[in-house]
């Protein structure tokens, strides 16, 4: 599937947490998401430990490979947030208080709150420029094409939007589903035969167990609605052929 614009991003999950199991990760999802509905599409994910050397060599190898990279964690009050200060070493940039980061957390917290830890959220490449965060207060921030966001899938979902202006998509990503009560050998060499006939929309199956039984949904995606419908239209026939039973259309 060609984008007459083709914008690629990285996501880089950044946290022994993740790696270890005890946070599960729902970023990537909501990340890749938002993304698509822009017009840009998720290539490679990378889930990486708190190890300074880590983040600094797959910073560096994933921005000149995608057009925009996110990393999400590691820019807390903790000792073990090191994604900052790592970001800064990536990019030969001074690592240290941001003048406008410091003055918004200042504004934040009441006085006598503003503790040593709370400032350290705002040490960061010194040149950043600064990602609002509406939820609480400490800034995202992002350097050439490497955007930097909190691990927190609430505070991190609320801050994608002031984003929305800054970078440049492609054409946006449409789908459809057809949620089908069969098994995925039914239908595999009939869903080929569309597939090979429709190269600009990308279909995927994906089998799936409700209520005690058996279904596959199927999903069409392309940039261009009129190609989703012609593919659909090809699916419903064969289904039609088959007596298929649809369980729901999306």
């Amino acid at each position: 599937m060609t984008n007459k614009k083709e914008i690629i991003a990285g996501i880089i999950i950044i946290g022994n947490e993740v790696l270890s199991g005890r946070t599960k990760d729902i970023n990537t999802s909501t990340i890749s998401t938002w993304l698509n509905s822009i017009g840009i599409e998720v290539r490679e994910v990378r889930v990486i430990p708190d190890v300074e050397k880590t983040i600094i060599d797959t910073v560096n190898q994933l921005r000149k490979k995608f057009n925009y990279i996110f990393t999400t964690g590691g820019i807390g009050p903790t000792h073990d947030d090191i994604t900052a200060e790592s970001i800064s070493k990536a990019f030969n940039i001074e690592y240290g208080f941001h003048k406008d980061a410091y003055s918004i957390l200042e504004k934040y917290y009441k006085p006598g709150e503003f503790t040593e830890g709370r400032q350290k959220m705002a040490k960061m490449p010194t040149t950043a420029k600064l990602i609002t965060n509406p939820s609480s207060g400490a800034p995202g921030f992002y350097v050439e094409n490497v955007f930097c966001l909190p691990g927190v899938p609430s505070i991190l979902k609320s801050m994608l939007g002031g984003l929305n202006n800054v970078l440049v998509g492609g054409d946006p990503v449409l789908s459809k589903t057809l949620n089908l009560r069969t098994v995925e050998s039914e239908i595999a060499k009939s869903l080929t035969d569309v597939q090979n006939k429709n190269k600009d929309v990308e279909i995927g199956s994906y089998p799936f167990f409700r209520a005690g039984k058996l279904g596959v949904s199927i999903v069409l995606r392309s940039t261009d609605q009129k190609k989703i419908d012609e593919c659909n239209d090809q699916i419903l026939q064969f289904i039609k052929n088959k007596n298929i039973e649809i369980l729901r259309e999306i």
